[in-house]
């Protein structure tokens, strides 16, 4: 018998996904734990495994579709079997039927006579589709003939022309799909939900540069790009511990904020049609050179679009690296529901007065966005000199691994 497959809801909210490829065709016989399909998500792509075994006897979407949780994906059965289309609906009942002394028609019996079952034949009239009006919802030869002209009449057509170019010359239509359409909903969803607030400021890096140029030389470091995120990661945990709310949802239902007592941060990463997060697990049991190491993991597992799940669920709090490409300050956008986000810009030489004197010294500008409904902008504020504190300082920090 055919057994309908339909899309799976794989957690972290996700509600729908796009066909990328499909793995098999109709006709093709599979196993069990076979890959059907890949399914692009706004978190990875999927590889949708068969859980059964049989033919694939069809295929309800083409490559690009989007397809909702809850719908099906694939029908597979016995070789040659053709699948049941879904029934259709029962006919519409009077709403009110006077019983008389005969017995009741079964629920859902069509009632016709073969002459007006002939005619319905005829006119290629479908009866489950007709509403009878006659004694107990029977249905007579004016309802047959009044859904046929019905039928007759064509729908209009409706072309909908998409223009190559406006007024000032020609234009390019890319489809929203994939990650760029889930990165445009989660930041809308953000920017409706929190409220956005940015506090910037500055570290000297001087003392962190100097720091990370002795520990490239480390045997450790070898085969591992050494940045300076990793060290603002230990960083990031050591001031979330001494500032709790920030590492916290908020349960808009029950009215209550979480305070996570764990740290896992979500590290943004620049893919071509989009933005993913994955999430750096207990760093502060990790050394500068395994939490480099899996930051380089990650990042070249979202750009090929082979993270697991796993990878991008459990963050409590998120870094962007803007200054991987340059700027001096931003606004980032909380990765919802976290309420707060630290934006690292560019390491440089500024110009800045120390004691009454012009000297130019390598900062660190530092953009952090905070949820105003649970942070204050003093606690932001006291937030960042303490972080500003351990980045000038960054030899106080566990720098490596923490036996559990």
């Amino acid at each position: 018998m055919a057994k309908q497959f339909k899309f799976p809801d794989v957690g972290e909210g996700i509600t729908e996904g796009e066909v990328v490829r499909w793995l098999v065709k109709e006709g093709d016989d599979v196993k069990i734990d076979q890959g059907l399909a890949e399914i692009e998500t706004d978190k990875a792509i999927v590889e949708m495994p068969s859980p059964y075994a049989g033919t694939i006897l069809k295929l309800h979407f083409k490559e690009k579709d989007v397809v909702k949780v809850g719908e099906i994906l694939v029908t597979i059965g016995e070789k040659g079997e053709v699948p049941a289309e879904a029934p259709p609906p029962p006919p519409a009942r009077p709403e009110a039927m006077r019983v008389t002394g005969a017995q009741p028609p079964v629920s859902g019996a069509i009632l016709a006579t073969p002459k007006v079952r002939k005619l319905a034949d005829e006119m290629g009239v479908s009866l489950a589709a007709v509403r009878g009006s006659g004694s107990e919802g029977r249905i007579t030869e004016d309802d047959i003939r009044a859904a046929g002209e019905k039928a007759a009449v064509p729908k209009k057509l409706e072309i909908k022309i998409k223009a190559k170019f406006d007024f000032y010359g020609t234009i390019e239509r890319i489809p929203l799909r994939g990650i760029r359409r889930a990165t445009a909903k989660r930041m809308a969803e953000s920017v409706a939900k929190a409220a956005h607030v940015t506090h910037c400021d500055e570290a000297d890096a001087s003392t962190l540069i100097a720091l990370r140029d002795k520990m490239k030389s480390d045997p450790a470091a070898e085969g591992v790009k050494l940045t300076y995120l990793p060290f603002i990661v230990k960083a990031v945990v050591e001031t979330l511990k001494l500032h709790p709310m920030l590492n916290a949802t908020l349960d808009d239902e029950e009215g209550e904020i979480i305070v996570k007592k764990y740290y896992n941060i979500g590290v943004a990463v620049d893919v071509p049609d989009g933005l993913i997060v994955p999430v750096v697990k207990f760093p502060e049991l990790k050394s500068v050179f395994d939490i480099a190491k899996e930051i380089q993991d990650l990042a070249e597992a979202a750009k090929a679009r082979t993270l697991d799940l796993a990878d991008l669920r459990g963050g409590t709090f998120s870094i962007t690296n803007v200054g991987v490409i340059g700027g001096d300050f931003a606004t980032p956008i909380i990765n919802y529901p976290e309420v707060a986000i630290l934006a690292t810009m560019k390491i440089a030489d500024r110009v800045r007065a120390e004691n009454g004197q012009v000297k130019v010294k390598k900062t660190l500008p530092l953009c952090l966005s905070f949820d105003h409904r649970i942070i204050d902008g003093a606690e932001a504020a006291r937030f960042m000199k303490d972080l500003i504190r351990l980045l000038e300082i960054p030899e106080s920090l566990s720098l490596g691994r923490v036996d559990q």
